[in-house]
């Protein structure tokens, strides 16, 4: 399988990736949403508890808009895909220790390394628009630590980058899906 076979498998299973970033936008906005009613840990603890569903959302979601939610067996992009989540995950220490030591800083480290799985998905669907969205989510963590926001913040900004992406990959896909 060349790799513009491999990323048209994988961007078909998964709706250009749209749907697995719409379920990323959702777990967002719940660690939002308990930063505003409760404490920056709940929050915190929201946000990892919502990352271990993005996949599964992300697979119903695809089979909701009638794709696989699946990629062909031997699709040499695979690996690309377990070993990018491998390495946010060995990260995501780093994160919680930022926390630690200041917990406004948690959502801006997570932010940054989302951001920098998102480049990734360049090449994973073949799409330039992970550049520009890992790059988003990289200049609202950044910003959010320079001018000191509060958890809120940069949790929100994690959710509403997302979401505004998730809905352009999901639109562009629809609009190339064949009738």
């Amino acid at each position: 399988m060349r790799i513009e076979q491999a990323q048209a498998d994988m961007r078909q299973a998964y709706g250009d990736g749209g749907t697995g970033v719409l379920a990323s936008a959702i777990a967002w906005l719940a660690a939002a949403i308990a930063a505003g009613l409760s404490t920056p840990m709940t929050a915190i603890a929201t946000l990892l508890i919502g990352g271990m569903l993005i996949f599964p959302l992300s697979v119903l979601l695809s089979k909701l808009l009638g794709q696989s939610g699946a990629h062909s067996k031997g699709n040499p992009l695979a690996s690309l895909a377990g070993t990018g989540t491998a390495w946010m995950l060995m990260c995501i220490p780093i994160a919680y220790g930022a926390a630690l030591y200041r917990v406004e800083w948690f959502f801006p480290a997570m932010l940054l390394i989302i951001g920098g799985r998102y480049l990734t998905f360049s090449t994973l669907y073949g799409l330039k628009v992970y550049l520009i969205l890992g790059a988003s989510l990289a200049l609202a963590g950044i910003v959010s630590v320079v001018t000191r926001q509060p958890v809120l913040v940069g949790a929100l900004a994690g959710s509403l980058i997302e979401l505004a992406f998730a809905t352009l990959i999901l639109l562009r896909f629809r609009r190339s899906a064949p009738a």
